[in-house]
């Protein structure tokens, strides 16, 4: 069994690094609201993710786009993202002002924040959908291809025991703890990237291929 989806999803989704987040966002939150939002955010989280698995190669197919462009444009995103990472700040493309204060705005109200701006952007964003698309592309028959699937329910599970234990997780390894651990995952999605971004040049230049 191939555990790099796994691992490069859980280098990129990164729940560690959104724990400050939602202890920000849902701090006025009661408890059964709180555990609304984990339960509805760690769900939308595998349903993007089974979603890109299951539908994102008729998507290309749909406009016309090649797995290897896809591939190239994806490991440049990657790239992008491990290199946030390595600076300690979370993978995918955050949320603006604008979404801030959006959410602050509904977690005022005690509406539920879970699937914006908690599990898109923060979650699973463009990088992580990209990844998942690459993957499934490689899949070579329907059971790798359910093995993706099953990567976004520990994607899930992952979410929900870090933002359940969100609390004590953010006193036990401090801002410090989380930084270094961003670091980590952004040093292993770095080099991921690179193989995904070599694989794409080599499809569509097959002279890389040989050597030369």
């Amino acid at each position: 069994m191939d555990f790099k989806p796994l691992i490069t999803l859980l280098a990129i989704v990164n729940p560690l690094a959104i724990v400050p987040f939602f202890i920000h966002y849902t701090q006025d939150f009661s408890l059964a609201q709180r555990q609304r939002t984990i339960w509805v955010s760690s769900f939308a989280a595998f349903v993007v993710i089974a979603a890109s698995a299951l539908l994102g190669l008729q998507i290309l197919a749909f406009f016309g786009i090649s797995l290897a462009s896809f591939q190239v444009g994806g490991g440049l995103l990657l790239l992008t993202s491990a290199l946030s990472m390595l600076n300690a700040q979370p993978a995918e493309a955050r949320v603006n002002a604008d979404e801030v204060h959006d959410a602050e705005a509904k977690a005022a109200m005690g509406a539920s924040i879970a699937v914006v701006p908690l599990t898109i952007p923060m979650l699973t964003g463009p990088a992580t959908m990209s990844t998942v698309v690459i993957y499934a592309e490689k899949a070579e028959n329907l059971t790798q291809l359910g093995t993706l699937v099953a990567y976004g329910v520990v994607i899930s599970l992952a979410t929900a025991v870090c933002f359940t234990l969100a609390t004590p997780i953010a006193r036990f390894l401090g801002k410090t703890g989380i930084n270094v651990m961003t670091r980590l995952m952004g040093l292993i999605l770095a080099a991921l990237a690179v193989e995904v971004m070599a694989d794409g040049l080599q499809k569509l230049f097959p002279l890389l291929a040989r050597g030369i």
